[in-house]
């Protein structure tokens, strides 16, 4: 029992409090710089279902910012444990997206229109004579244990959920004994 209480200390820690936002804020950062890294050192230009998820982490990172900022004004545990819940329910918005990414990888959906025919890329600026295209959103460039970079977000998103709605009930609970 003490082993156990060791290992969800540190745990406890991070998932309460302010804590997690800024902890949700660094994984939806280190994300972007991945895909990023990906995209300029690893040569994949990202399809617009790639772009799409990006959205998810930058659309996060802005709402913990304002609520980090709003709660630094007015501390009110309620509304930390609204922010937990918050920020869990938009890393589960990215689970969708990558799932929906994932299935037209594998063929289980339709890639949405301008996702299959191939068009101009937005990101690279060449010569205008030369042709460009967009890369496909059902051709994944490689996959890792059996699961495309689409797929590996998706894992990543929904442990970032359960761990906010983690948080979210920690800090509801530690307030609530005080």
């Amino acid at each position: 029992m003490k082993a156990m209480t060791a290992v969800s200390s540190p745990l406890a820690g991070l998932l309460s409090g302010w804590r997690w936002p800024v902890a949700a804020l660094a994984a939806s950062a280190l994300m972007l710089a991945a895909a990023h890294a990906f995209q300029q050192f690893g040569g994949l230009a990202p399809c617009p279902l790639c772009l799409r998820q990006r959205e998810v982490y930058w659309a996060l990172i802005a709402m913990t910012l304002t609520g980090l900022a709003i709660w630094r004004v007015v501390p009110k545990r309620r509304f930390l444990v609204a922010l937990n819940v918050l920020i869990g329910l938009v890393f589960l918005t990215g689970v969708v997206v990558a799932a929906y990414h994932a299935g037209v990888e594998w063929k289980f959906f339709p890639p949405p229109a301008g996702c299959s025919s191939g068009g101009v890329n937005p990101l690279e600026m060449g010569s205008l004579d030369a042709p460009i295209s967009i890369p496909l959103c059902n051709d994944a460039p490689f996959y890792i244990l059996g699961l495309s970079m689409a797929g590996w977000n998706g894992v990543v998103s929904a442990l970032l959920a359960a761990a906010s709605f983690a948080a979210a009930a920690i800090t509801f609970r530690s307030y609530r004994t005080k």
